[in-house]
């Protein structure tokens, strides 16, 4: 007989399951087809559901859980592991003609009646890597390495989103005839214009019946799982997540990656995986190794079967009967390849039959039967005209060469990056030197190197700025780095970065206050340092007469930098843009210190054996307050009003609320985090999903459907706002 404990258990476990069911399936319309069906914060509910399920009962936890995308401890070294298959490089084509060198040599092998068949795919510029599935389930990752020994990266490639963690992934909502149109149209077509980072639903490939009978599977329900499967790809960062990434490297003071190709290796082969969890890293697949319980007989099938276990294909893969065909849509498609939002230097053309493949073999380290048609050179030469220093927001000097005009890779190049003093002193690059430049990863523009032997004599070596251009504050180069610094909070090319950093949410969040206005503020002399944005009431006339502010305008401005002088220590740390410091580290200092005085009168020693600081934050924190400056901001910003102290912490004693817990779905009355902190002082807990733990649920206006109905499921109370007001009162 089955007992109420018993039945309540299994319920939790088939809700368990059918909740990882339903994220993988959207996870997969986000990540994969680009075409979600359900908003973020639907999205969001569904997966603090599972965790609080799962935390509850960890027994549930499984491997391939959406949960389990988190960052692992982190390792001392990666384990070696031996490919089973090698992973082979390329052959290079650069040309036409050398394409159908290729093909000639390998008919020589095969029979003179053979007719053949050909895969054409982008070769993206990412990092090769191999991920092996036993009855579904993700259980390793590996990188190429030499081809025949890679490294163990499995809890770095889990934290990848587009990589799923079983396979299939379900389906649910998709149709008959999305996952049956596609690819399937476009055999022996010419170019067409090049897809996007991810495939949309209409680009999805059709089915082959050979993959349906070898699966066992069908459209609707999806192939069985196979026993052992292998799937290679390439991990990429989008090109467009790499800028934002660089744009947020170089705030917070670090240094900023080369290219994408670069940044995704480097976020993969990270021994903290919670650093490769943060990074915007994507998959696509293009390709097998050793394989069980699945026949595939060619390139075209296994990429439409993969499509179908739910893997990210890349949508531009074409098959063509007949080389020229294959040649010309090749040739097109890397004419256009500035258009795509990832890297890509060629594309790989192969014979599409397994058998074929097989009969032709390998020579040396690369297969025959495949070739890599790599893009023209991206390079120019041309002449630095004169080299200048860049200063960004944290005052970091950036060289940078100005050069005569040149075309690169389709775009007229007129100036570019030296990186830093080292970079130029190593390479020797001098005004009047002729160089080769480059657009790094087709994005940023770089000088590689100079042509010595083309020098007359009249070139000039460049030595490193010892003031910033800018303020003419002395420039300074932290021990062990590479990059010089101007430290001066009030130098004018760091000035309005600084200001919009400072009102901004995650520091003073000083409402209305925005990159506009900082610009504005400074430009007319409203603002000489951050603590002036305190004397704009002093300055109230002078605002009102400029365009475009009125009364109400001003005084919701004024309103709201008097409301933000209130604000806690941590944050007013976080607001003084310290290098390397952010808002954990200003957290980590708020606990240490009680107020921004004994912070400035630290010792460097004192700071480095914070834990969580270390001695390079210990350096930049003693340096920014050495500086008169500074020094003088934090006074004026004291006298002003604004709090320098850390606030004592309430108290919670027990209160009516007490052993109570909430969940709030909703809109309310006011914020959300008022709300929770309205609970807390009475003694309740706030958590952000519905379980069988959760007392009460409190019901706003647009309430989130899944929490509603996972309250139904368990019975648990719901109550409106002003109901929990009175159980305050009470």
């Amino acid at each position: 007989m089955t007992t109420t404990r018993e039945h309540t258990q299994q319920d939790i476990a088939e809700r368990t399951q059918n909740l990882r069911n339903e994220i993988r399936r959207h996870a997969y319309r986000y990540h994969v087809l680009d075409d979600p069906v359900i908003s973020d914060a639907a999205y969001d509910s569904l997966v603090r559901e599972l965790e609080a399920l799962e935390a509850q009962y960890p027994e549930l936890i499984t491997p391939d859980s959406p949960t389990q995308r988190v960052g692992a401890p982190p390792l001392d070294q990666f384990e070696r592991v031996e490919h089973p298959q090698p992973m082979l490089s390329l052959d290079n084509a650069f040309d036409a003609e050398e394409v159908r060198e290729w093909r000639h040599r390998i008919g020589r092998l095969l029979p003179e009646d053979v007719e053949l068949e050909y895969t054409v795919e982008p070769k993206i510029d990412g990092l090769a890597v191999a991920l092996t599935y036993e009855a579904g389930v993700f259980v390793r990752g590996a990188t190429r390495g030499d081809g025949y020994v890679g490294e163990d990266v499995t809890v770095n490639l889990r934290t990848l989103p587009s990589i799923p963690l079983r396979v299939p992934i379900p389906r649910g909502e998709e149709t008959k005839e999305q996952r049956g149109r596609g690819a399937e149209g476009q055999r022996g077509r010419g170019a067409e214009e090049p897809g996007e980072a991810r495939p949309s639903p209409s680009a999805r490939p059709a089915v082959l019946s050979a993959v349906l009978s070898v699966s066992k599977g069908s459209i609707e329900e999806g192939p069985r799982t196979p026993a052992r499967l292998e799937v290679r790809g390439e991990v990429y960062m989008p090109i467009d997540r790499f800028r934002a990434l660089n744009r947020r490297q170089e705030e917070r003071g670090e240094g900023a990656f080369a290219n994408p190709r670069n940044a995704a290796a480097g976020s993969v082969r990270q021994l903290d995986s919670s650093v490769t969890a943060e990074r915007p890293l994507s998959f696509w697949a293009y390709g097998i190794g050793p394989v069980e319980g699945v026949e595939l007989r060619g390139q075209r099938e296994t990429l439409d079967y993969l499509e179908l276990l739910g893997f990210p294909v890349n949508p531009d893969r074409r098959l063509f009967d007949e080389l020229e065909a294959a040649i010309q849509y090749a040739e097109g498609w890397i004419e256009r390849r500035s258009e795509l939002n990832y890297l890509a230097d060629g594309v790989v053309i192969k014979v599409n039959s397994f058998a074929i493949q097989e009969e032709l073999g390998s020579v040396g380290n690369a297969p025959r039967w495949a070739i890599a048609f790599k893009a023209p050179s991206e390079e120019a030469t041309t002449r630095v005209r004169e080299i200048g220093v860049n200063v960004g927001r944290t005052g970091v000097l950036t060289p940078y060469a100005l050069l005569e005009p040149v075309q690169v890779s389709g775009v007229t190049v007129s100036t570019a990056t030296l990186h830093n003093e080292d970079y130029i002193r190593e390479r020797d690059i001098r005004t009047g030197d002729t160089v080769v430049v480059k657009r790094a990863g087709d994005v940023i523009p770089q000088v590689l190197y100079p042509l010595k032997e083309l020098r007359t004599g009249d070139e000039k070596p460049f030595e490193f700025p010892a003031a910033c251009p800018a303020c003419g504050e002395r420039a300074v180069r932290p021990e062990g780095e590479a990059a010089w610094y101007c430290a001066n909070a009030a130098c004018p090319a760091q000035l309005i970065r600084r200001v919009e950093h400072f009102v901004s949410r995650g520091a003073m969040d000083i409402e209305g206050f925005g990159e506009k206005l900082a610009a504005l503020f400074v430009q007319v002399g409203l603002i000489g340092d951050v603590a002036d944005i305190y004397r704009l009431g002093d300055k109230r006339e002078q605002l009102l007469s400029m365009e475009g502010f009125g009364e109400k305008r001003v005084q919701n401005l004024l309103e709201a930098v008097q409301a933000s002088k209130e604000r806690s220590l941590d944050r007013l740390v976080t607001a003084l843009g310290i290098r390397h410091v952010g808002g954990i580290v200003s957290g980590t200092l708020a606990q240490h210190f009680d107020s921004i005085d004994t912070l400035m009168n630290a010792s460097e020693e004192g700071l480095a054996q914070i834990e969580g600081i270390g001695p390079v934050i210990a350096c930049s924190i003693t340096e920014f307050f050495s500086r008169e400056h500074n020094q003088q901001v934090v006074r004026k910003l004291k006298a002003a009003g604004v709090n320098t102290e850390r606030q004592a912490e309430p108290t919670v004693t027990a209160g009516p609320l007490d052993g109570l817990t909430f969940v709030v779905t909703g809109t309310l009355s006011r914020p959300r985090r008022e709300i929770t902190a309205l609970i807390e002082r009475n003694g309740g807990r706030v958590t952000g999903s519905v379980s069988g733990n959760t007392h009460y649920l409190v019901i706003g206006e647009n309430p989130g459907g899944t929490k509603y109905n996972t309250a139904q499921e368990f019975g648990t109370p719901m109550i409106d706002e002003d109901e929990l007001l009175e159980m305050m009162e009470g």
